[in-house]
C-alpha cells in the first residue's frame, strides 16, 4: 500500500480495534487514488488510446482537447497529461485547487456552493466545446463536486447557491436536486454534448453518486437527460424551494451519437477493497448497502443490526439529514458518529468509523473515529451530546475528544464511507 492518507493515525490508533479499522480505513482510499485509476484504466500504445479496453486511433482526430470538473478533475488531467502529452491540443479543469499541468489550464472553484470563480472556467470550458470540429476529440473529466464547480451561463451561479440552500433544508436526495440542476445549465443534462457536437467525446467518469446512477454524476454532462422541465418543477414546488429560471435539456439523438462515456470508479470499489482488507485481519466482511440514502438513524440501525463479532460491516451513499437549525460545524459522517453515541450503539468491542471519501466533511476533516475509549472521553469531558447533535456541532465534540480522522483534501470522491468493526481480543 502507498504511503498513509490518514495524517494521524497513530494518535488515533490506541487499541487493537482502532488499529485495524483505521487500515481498513486506508485501504479504502488507497483504492480510489484517482492517478492510480487512471494508469489502471488509460493507456497509450503508438497512436493507438485504450480506455478500459476499447481502441481510439489518433490519428484521425485532428486536435485533442481535455475538459474537467469535480473535485478528481485536476488530479485526473495531470494523470492524462503524462500518459498524451504533447499531443494535448489544450484543456481547461476546474477542481478545488489548481495543478501544475504543461497543456491543460487549472482552475481552483468553490463547492458546494458555486460563485463567480467558477463561472470564469464555465465560460472557458463553453468556448472550447462550441469551437470544436467534427475531427477534434474531447476528453471530458466528470467527477464528484462537478455539480456546483461546472457552471455555465453566469445565472447558473445564483440559482444553483439558492437551490443548494434551498436543498440543505428539506433533505432530498442528490438525485433530486441534480435534476434541477440540469435545468438551470447550459452544459448540464446532455448540454455539453450538445454544444460540443458533432466533435467525438469520451466521458471519464468518477463516480460519487450511489446506487450506480452515473448520469447524475457532476448533473451528467455527457448523457442525455430523461428528466423534463416539467420534471424539475415538480420537484421545486413540492418542496418549496422558489423561484428558478429552467432550461430545457437537448432531448435529440444525434447530440449523443459521437458520445463514450467509461465509468472508471464508483463507491464500489472502496467498499470492495476495504472488504479485501478487512479478510486479511481474517474477520468475515459484510456490505450491507452501496447506496444508502436513509436518514441517519435508520442508517444506523441497517448497520449496526448487520453486527457479528470478529466480522466487519460496510456501507456507502449519503445518509439524509435536514440541517433546520444551528450554525454548527461538521457533516453528516461526524453528525453519524454522534449520533451512535446517543443511541448507545457502540459496545465493548466495536469500532464505528464513518468518512468523507474526499477527505471534508463539511469540514477540514473526513470523519470521526468512535469506540468506548470516545464515549469516556467524552463523559469525562462533561459534554452534552444532545446539545451538540440540536445545533448540528459534531465537530466540537471530536475535536475535544481528539477522534478527528484528518487527511487533507484526497482528490478523490465516491460517497460516504462507513465500517463497523466488531473484534474481541481477549
Amino acid at each position: 500500500m502507498n504511503k498513509r492518507l490518514i495524517k494521524n493515525f497513530d494518535e488515533l490508533a490506541t487499541t487493537p480495534n482502532r488499529k485495524i479499522a483505521l487500515e481498513i480505513v486506508e485501504a479504502g482510499f488507497d483504492a480510489i487514488s484517482t492517478e492510480k485509476v487512471v494508469n489502471s484504466s488509460v493507456s497509450l500504445a503508438g497512436n493507438f488510446l485504450f480506455i478500459k479496453g476499447k481502441e481510439y486511433n489518433l490519428t484521425k482526430f485532428k486536435e485533442i482537447k481535455i475538459i474537467g470538473f469535480g473535485k478528481s478533475s485536476c488530479q485526473a488531467a495531470l494523470a492524462l497529461e503524462k500518459i498524451l502529452g504533447s499531443r494535448i491540443k489544450e484543456g481547461i479543469v476546474i477542481g478545488l485547487h489548481k495543478v501544475a499541468c504543461e497543456y491543460i489550464e487549472t482552475f481552483a472553484g468553490t463547492h458546494p456552493k458555486p460563485s463567480k470563480s467558477n463561472i470564469e472556467a464555465g465560460k472557458k470550458i463553453y468556448e472550447i466545446l462550441n469551437q470544436s470540429q467534427k475531427d477534434d476529440l474531447i476528453i471530458v473529466i466528470v467527477s464528484g463536486g462537478g455539480s456546483a464547480l461546472l457552471c455555465y451561463p453566469e445565472s447558473e451561479v445564483y440559482q444553483g447557491a439558492k437551490l443548494y440552500d434551498a436543498f440543505l433544508k428539506c433533505g432530498k436526495t442528490i438525485t433530486e436536486i441534480n435534476n434541477v440542476r440540469k435545468h438551470l445549465s447550459l452544459l448540464k443534462g446532455g448540454g455539453l454534448a450538445k454544444v460540443a457536437y458533432p466533435a467525438t467525446i469520451i466521458g471519464l467518469i468518477f463516480s460519487d453518486v450511489p446506487g450506480d446512477i452515473f448520469e447524475d454524476v457532476a448533473s451528467g454532462p455527457t448523457y442525455k437527460d430523461k428528466t423534463t422541465i416539467a420534471d424539475a418543477k415538480k420537484i421545486i414546488v413540492e418542496n418549496n424551494l422558489g423561484e428558478f429560471d429552467l432550461i430545457e435539456t437537448p432531448k435529440e439523438d444525434h447530440y449523443f451519437e459521437n458520445v463514450s462515456n467509461f465509468v472508471l470508479i464508483s463507491n464500489k470499489t472502496a467498499v470492495e477493497a476495504m472488504a479485501k482488507k478487512a479478510q486479511e485481519f481474517n474477520l468475515e466482511a459484510n456490505i450491507v448497502s452501496t447506496d444508502l440514502y436513509d436518514e441517519i438513524k435508520k442508517a444506523l440501525e441497517k448497520i449496526f443490526t448487520a453486527k457479528k463479532e470478529n466480522a466487519v460491516v460496510l456501507a456507502a451513499g449519503e445518509p439524509s439529514i435536514v440541517v433546520k437549525k444551528g450554525e454548527g460545524k461538521g457533516g453528516r459522517n461526524l453528525h453519524m458518529g454522534l449520533q451512535a453515541i446517543k443511541d448507545k450503539m457502540i459496545d465493548e468491542d466495536s469500532v464505528f468509523i464513518s468518512f468523507a471519501s474526499d477527505g471534508m466533511d463539511n469540514s477540514d476533516v473526513a470523519g470521526a473515529i468512535v469506540d468506548k475509549n470516545t464515549i469516556e472521553k467524552i463523559e469525562k469531558l462533561g459534554l452534552n451530546i444532545d446539545n451538540y447533535l440540536d445545533s448540528f456541532n459534531s465537530y466540537s465534540v471530536f475535536q475535544k475528544s481528539g477522534d478527528m480522522i484528518m487527511t487533507g483534501p484526497t482528490d478523490a470522491n465516491v460517497s460516504d464511507l462507513m465500517i463497523l468493526l466488531t473484534k474481541n481480543n481477549e
